[in-house]
């Protein structure tokens, strides 16, 4: 397994078995790469198109640890990038992201899983003291596996004077 920091790349020899609180999310658990460039908008921003790669990884935890890296579809520039954990709270279909993002922002976002859906809304977010305005209020997040393999991303957020709105759309297929 190897874990990548920017331009360091950690790698782990440990094995484990997948904790069986996670097991429901076994789906995610890979890399995968955009098939095709997202599409991103909000009417504040020219619209753009990007690529990202998911990885979905554990260490034996109650926890799906994950990094999201998206980069500009055409210049290949480095965009946005998310890290953090998936919790399934135990006996139950609830499941909270723990999310940290380069911009500054670090989120909780909580919702349900159904089958191989996740539906997800933020219930905490939080910035640094100098984060860009105007501010990130809430997120909202659409995880499904399509029944052709490919893993479908919808998110939405609001800002200060502005309601949840679409921001951004992509699917995805599996490398690993």
């Amino acid at each position: 397994m190897a874990y990548y920091f920017g331009a360091v790349v950690c790698r782990s020899n440990f094995k484990s078995e997948l904790n069986p609180a996670v097991l429901p999310l076994d789906w995610l658990l890979g890399t995968w790469q955009s098939d095709e460039p997202g599409e991103g908008s909000f009417p504040s921003i020219t619209p753009f198109r990007y690529t990202e790669t998911l990885h979905f990884s554990h260490v034996g935890q109650p926890v799906i640890n994950f990094m999201f890296n998206a980069f500009h579809a055409e210049s290949k520039k480095p965009l946005h990038r998310e890290c953090g954990f998936i919790r399934i709270q135990p006996g139950t279909n609830r499941v909270a992201f723990i999310v940290a993002q380069n911009s500054g922002l670090v989120e909780i976002e909580e919702g349900e899983l159904t089958g191989q859906q996740l539906t997800l809304h933020s219930t905490a977010v939080a910035r640094t003291s100098f984060a860009k305005q105007p501010y990130v209020q809430q997120i909202s997040r659409h995880i499904q596996l399509k029944p052709d393999g490919r893993l479908e991303q919808t998110v939405s957020m609001a800002l200060e004077g502005q309601s949840l709105t679409q921001h951004l759309h992509i699917t995805y297929r599996r490398t690993d």
